[in-house]
């Protein structure tokens, strides 16, 4: 049985791949050459600012987006594809919310509620970040969210950290790959 999954992805560093731009259209490009993945939809790139704790160094902005995959793998093994894959890229776990190569997100694995220590579904801070909802809400705007019971499209209608992280579209397609 398969089910409709849905990721962000951002990126803030380079790395000998290219840029961050170029490392998110990697990241999609490599987890559609996996066996057990397939990708569905890519939204438009955003660039976004990048949020840092208080006292921290600044960052360079984000290269942000968001994809549905179709996938047969359990929700805990699909994410450790993701880190795998973020691995791939040059992802080094040092800091929370550090600049990162590529950073993978599992949102939404159907309509699945999980609470694990290693993997929490929805994600729980998908709702509060612009970055996420308002590409997901390109690609996914019926989904519902499975505790706000509420369409993608209604909870990217105002995030409430738009006015810190800025995004802003960088690119004018969605992909529809399937």
């Amino acid at each position: 049985m398969t089910e409709l999954c849905a990721i962000a992805l951002g990126s803030n560093l380079s790395s000998t791949i290219g840029d961050s731009e170029k490392i998110v259209q990697a990241a999609i490009a490599q987890l559609s050459t996996l066996p057990a993945v397939e990708v569905v939809r890519v939204s438009r790139w955003y660039r976004t600012k990048a949020i840092v704790l208080p006292n921290a160094d600044p960052q360079p902005d984000y290269i942000n987006g968001c994809a549905v995959l179709r996938t047969g793998l359990p929700p805990l093994q699909l994410l450790h594809v993701l880190f795998h894959t973020e691995q791939i890229f040059g992802r080094e776990r040092r800091e929370r919310w550090g600049a990162r190569t590529l950073d993978l997100d599992l949102l939404l694995y159907g309509d699945r509620v999980l609470d694990k220590p290693e993997l929490v579904l929805p994600h729980p801070r998908m709702g509060d970040r612009a970055f996420v909802l308002l590409p997901l809400a390109e690609i996914a705007a019926d989904w519902i969210h499975p505790i706000y019971q509420m369409p993608i499209s209604e909870l990217a209608k105002n995030p409430p950290d738009i006015d810190l992280s800025h995004p802003i579209a960088i690119d004018t397609e969605v992909l529809a790959l399937s």
